[in-house]
C-alpha cells in the first residue's frame, strides 16, 4: 500500500490553512497544465497528481478523514471504519517508501511514507479483520506479498541553446547503468522528460519506476529564448540605416541577408519568420526570430568627414 503524500505534492505543512493550499494549487496547476506543456507526458502526470491533493486537502471533511486514515480513507470509510474508530498508528510504521534523486549521475533518495508494516504476520489479520472483516474459518491470514513499484529516481541535465536547438543526446549514469537518452530539438528550459522503466528495481514483482529528466537550458551569449522565439540586437552602421541596404544576421540556423529599409530608426525591431526554436515535438514548427536594430555612430572621423556632417547639419537646419 503507498501512501500518497497529498500535502508533499503541493508543496505545503500538514498545518497548512486552506487559502495556502489554495495559492500552492493554482500555482502548481499553472505550471503544468497541459494547455500549457506542449502534451509533455510528465507534466501532465503531475497535473493529475495535484488535482487529486487538491481535491481532498481544499474539502475539510475529506482533509479530515485523509489526516486519519490516509490516502485510502474512502475503502476504510466503505468498510465501517469512523475518524476516531481506530488506532492508525498501530499499524503504521515509519519506515517510508523512499524515492531515489541523482545528481550528475548519482543516485539520492528522498523519503515518502509508506505504511506497509500492516501486511506483516503481527498486522494483517488484526487490521482486515477490523476493517473488512476477512477472515476464514476463524483463522487469520498467512503472510501476503504485495508487489511495490521500484524507486522513481530524478536527476538533470544542461544543454547550450544550440543542443536545446539542433536535439542531442545525453548519456545518464545511474546505478552502474548507462543510459542514452535522446533529445528532441526545442526541448524548453525546465521541462520535465519522463523515461518509463528506468528507475529503481520493483520489488515482489512489481514494475520498475520511472526516470525524470528536468532539462536546463543554459544562457546564450547573443540570443534571448522566449518560448520558442528568439530575440537579439545586431548593429547596423549609420550609413546603412539612413540609405537602407543589406546587414547580414546570425541565426542559429545559418547566417541570411536582410534587407534594411532607409531611415531605420535606432531600437527598430525586425520579425524573421521561422527562425527561432523548433517548437518540441514538430518536424517543420518553428518560432520566429526577432531582431532590434542597434545603429552604429561613426569614430575617428578625418576633417572631410566633419566638413561633410557640417554641410549636412546646415541643409537640414
Amino acid at each position: 500500500m503507498n501512501y500518497k503524500d497529498y500535502y508533499k505534492d503541493l508543496g505545503v505543512a500538514k498545518t497548512a490553512t486552506s487559502a495556502e493550499i489554495k495559492k500552492a494549487y493554482r500555482k502548481l496547476a499553472n505550471k503544468y497544465h497541459p494547455d500549457k506543456t506542449n502534451g509533455d507526458k510528465a507534466a501532465e502526470e503531475k497535473f493529475k497528481v495535484i488535482s487529486e491533493a487538491n481535491e481532498v486537502l481544499s474539502d475539510a471533511v475529506k482533509r479530515k478523514k485523509y489526516d486519519q486514515f490516509g490516502a485510502d480513507w474512502k475503502q476504510y470509510e466503505a468498510a465501517g471504519a469512523q475518524p476516531g474508530g481506530f488506532d492508525w498508528s498501530k499499524y503504521a510504521s515509519d519506515r517510508g517508501r523512499q524515492t531515489r534523486h541523482t545528481d550528475g549521475g548519482q543516485a539520492h533518495r528522498t523519503s515518502t511514507y509508506e505504511s506497509d508494516s500492516m501486511f506483516t504476520d503481527d498486522g494483517a489479520g488484526d487490521l482486515f479483520e477490523m476493517l473488512f472483516g476477512q477472515h476464514s474459518s476463524g483463522q487469520r491470514r498467512g503472510r501476503r506479498s504485495v508487489a511495490v513499484k521500484g524507486d522513481d529516481l530524478t536527476t538533470e541535465t544542461t544543454l547550450s541553446l544550440e543542443e536545446a536547438y539542433h536535439g542531442t543526446t545525453r548519456l545518464i549514469q545511474l546505478n552502474s547503468q548507462t543510459i542514452k537518452v535522446t533529445l528532441k530539438r526545442g526541448v524548453a528550459d525546465q521541462q520535465v522528460l519522463r523515461i518509463a522503466g528506468k528507475g529503481g528495481g520493483g520489488s515482489n514483482g512489481g514494475p520498475n519506476g520511472d526516470l525524470y529528466i528536468t532539462i536546463k537550458v543554459a544562457a546564450h551569449p547573443e540570443f534571448q529564448r522566449k518560448g520558442n522565439d528568439l530575440y537579439c540586437e545586431r548593429p547596423v552602421d549609420l550609413y546603412t540605416a539612413v540609405l537602407g541596404g543589406k546587414v547580414r544576421i546570425k541565426t542559429l540556423k545559418d547566417t541570411v541577408n536582410v534587407d534594411i529599409s532607409k531611415e531605420t530608426p535606432n531600437g527598430k525591431m525586425l520579425r524573421l519568420l521561422g527562425l527561432g526554436m523548433p517548437v518540441n515535438g514538430t518536424k517543420t514548427e518553428f518560432g520566429n526570430l526577432y531582431v532590434t536594430i542597434r545603429i552604429q555612430l561613426p569614430d575617428h572621423l578625418n576633417e572631410q568627414e566633419i566638413e561633410l556632417f557640417k554641410k549636412l547639419s546646415a541643409l537640414r537646419n
